[in-house]
């Protein structure tokens, strides 16, 4: 699904508030995607989003930082439907068996964390976000870490070429819990390590060693296991957000912080599956 950027709505100070959200029209996908854990439907959420904005202008005064408005129209939206997680319809009984598990966290905390880790939002610009004050969002992080801690415990493949990062990944996964089958570093190797041990979840960075691609290694274990979730961390976050192909629902930016990783690690572990990427 593409979703269009918003009509032109002009903005007090002159500017074109249309061009600055679709500029970060993105990272809400981005999040709308590892919010709901399907790009389907965090794209259904952003289109709704954007139709929100343009029928009512009054949900950009809530901040002047075009992104913050964005973000907060989103869960005007979110809100109004209740934050839903289902196990009605689920596509498989391992997805089921992750709706029920998310049904049970706390309400407003996997936003929070998201919105904190992999947005890299403030804690007082996830209260803009949220309504809520900068002390609640806070407590709302932190009880997201506490509860997600007591969440699936599995084998974790990492594709990195970088041995640096790649131990950096290592080892804040192996801290969560997680066993680390081992570190690829290009298609092949990441190929054979995973058909040799097949994990419940891949790291991968999508430019490797020998200039192979990251994106058509995942693809290739896709193909046996299509079950896996997939985590891309990359330098190159606009090649995967681009809106015209399938795009992975959790996406780290170079050069990330551990806690970005620990956060999209327990979100990625409640879903068991990934739509392969093509090109």
């Amino acid at each position: 699904m593409t979703v269009a950027a918003p009509r032109q709505v002009s903005t007090p100070d002159g500017g074109n508030m249309a061009l600055r959200i679709a500029a970060e029209l993105p990272f809400l996908r981005r999040y709308a995607r590892a919010l709901t854990g399907n790009q389907d439907s965090g794209d259904r959420y952003a289109a709704a989003t954007l139709e929100a904005l343009v029928s009512d202008r009054s949900l950009l005064a809530v901040a002047d930082d075009p992104k913050i408005a964005l973000f907060a129209a989103f869960h005007a939206v979110w809100s109004t439907t209740g934050a839903p997680v289902t196990t009605e319809g689920a596509d498989s009984s391992l997805e089921a068996q992750a709706q029920s598990h998310l049904a049970r966290l706390t309400a407003n905390t996997r936003e929070a964390l998201l919105l904190r880790t992999i947005e890299e939002f403030g804690y007082a610009e996830i209260g803009q976000i949220m309504r809520i004050g900068p002390e609640d969002a806070e407590e709302l992080v932190a009880i997201a870490y506490r509860e997600m801690a007591e969440g699936i415990r599995g084998k974790v493949m990492v594709i990195e070429d970088e041995p640096l990062i790649a131990l950096d990944i290592r080892n804040t996964v192996s801290d969560m819990g997680h066993a680390v089958t081992g570190i690829a570093r290009t298609r092949d190797q990441a190929v054979t390590l995973g058909r040799e041990t097949p994990p419940d979840l891949i790291l991968a960075d999508i430019q490797l060693a020998d200039n192979s691609s990251g994106i058509d290694a995942v693809n290739d274990l896709l193909a046996d296991m299509p079950d896996v979730p997939v985590i891309f961390i990359t330098a190159f976050p606009d090649r995967l957000l681009t809106g015209e192909r399938p795009e992975p629902a959790f996406l780290i930016t170079k050069p990330f912080a551990p806690e970005q990783v620990r956060s999209a690690v327990s979100q990625a572990m409640f879903f068991a599956s990934t739509a392969t990427l093509t090109g």
